[in-house]
């Protein structure tokens, strides 16, 4: 059965029936195809023309949103340059307000000092002028500058001398621890 089936495809295939079943193309001249061709050619400059149209429809669109967008660039450029410089107007106006206060605090130390001083030496003068003067007093009145000694020290001296011979007056001399 197996071989019948495979003659009859054979033979199937073999038959001129198989060859009528292919259908001839028509012969086209070469006058029709030279014609396809230009319609071709003429499509491909149509689609060419609205290609570049396309393009420079695009290319303005962009160039119009590069300019809008470079205008609103610049605007707010503008915006950001007027805003620094009045906080720098600020800032400035503030370092000179800072700069004023430092120099009146620096003033008015200064000032504090000089007070401090002139005080000071307003003070001490009289403190100074009463001390030379109680020092001049006190070497004139003991004669310190004497070679033989104070006046102090020469009155004890003759006390000590005078107590040899007065009793009283060693006694006394000794209760202030002077003997």
């Amino acid at each position: 059965m197996k071989t019948t089936l495979f003659f009859m495809t054979i033979m199937l295939f073999l038959s001129p029936v198989v060859s009528l079943a292919v259908e001839v193309a028509p012969r086209i001249s070469d006058r029709e195809i030279i014609e396809a061709l230009s319609e071709l050619k003429a499509g491909q400059v149509t689609l060419d023309k609205r290609l570049d149209d396309m393009n420079r429809s695009i290319d303005k669109r962009l160039d119009d949103m590069n300019r809008s967008i470079d205008k609103r660039l610049d605007d707010m450029n503008r915006s950001i340059d007027k805003r620094f410089e009045d906080i720098n107007r600020r800032i400035d106006g503030l370092q000179n307000t800072m700069l004023a206060l430092f120099g009146a605090i620096l003033s008015l130390i200064v000032a504090l000092f000089g007070f401090i001083i002139w005080d000071r030496r307003t003070m001490l003068r009289p403190v100074v002028d009463r001390l030379d003067r109680l020092e001049r007093e006190v070497t004139k009145d003991l004669d310190l500058l004497n070679e033989e000694g104070s006046r102090l020290t020469r009155l004890v001296k003759t006390l000590r001398e005078q107590a040899k011979s007065d009793p009283k007056l060693a006694e006394i001399l000794r209760t202030f621890s002077l003997l």
